[in-house]
């Protein structure tokens, strides 16, 4: 949120985007089903409840950061396909490194967000969040001798 407040126009108009992966509720469905003859409760639909209301308390969030109004949506579906579907309407997608933090380089970005970033129907900010590592933490060259390579 402080990097799209402090790089975007005033009048520029935000849309919260929360994806909801439905990995985690399908694998309580399979495993609760596996259980032959347990009565109870379908956990998987207990995880739903769950995700839905946290993904609520994280928009309302980014939401009362943001402070400015703002359109949210909510999707549940695997979260690198459904960025860059959402991608699709946008002028600017801003993404957060999710990978290591700690050091410069590729690994700063996990799977999801080189997805994202390499798919990206419009242009990507991508930002740390949180103050970048040092300069001296880049990753040498190949053929480096601290490298590894030869």
């Amino acid at each position: 949120m402080d990097a799209a407040l402090s790089l975007a126009p005033a009048e520029a108009r935000f849309t919260l985007l929360h994806v909801t992966s439905p990995a985690a509720a399908d694998a309580a469905h399979g495993a609760y089903r596996g259980l032959l003859g347990r009565g109870g409760p379908d956990p998987g639909d207990q995880l739903e409840r769950l995700a839905q209301a946290s993904a609520a308390d994280l928009m309302e969030a980014a939401a009362r950061r943001l402070g400015r109004p703002s359109d949210r949506l909510e999707i549940d579906d695997y979260a690198e396909r459904a960025v860059v579907a959402a991608s699709a309407g946008a002028d600017l997608l801003i993404v957060a490194r999710d990978g290591d933090r700690s050091r410069l380089g590729p690994k700063s970005l996990g799977k999801t967000t080189r997805f994202v970033v390499d798919h990206a129907a419009c242009p990507v900010l991508l930002v740390w969040p949180e103050a970048p590592p040092d300069v001296g933490t880049i990753p040498p060259p190949p053929h480096h001798p601290h490298h590894g390579g030869r």
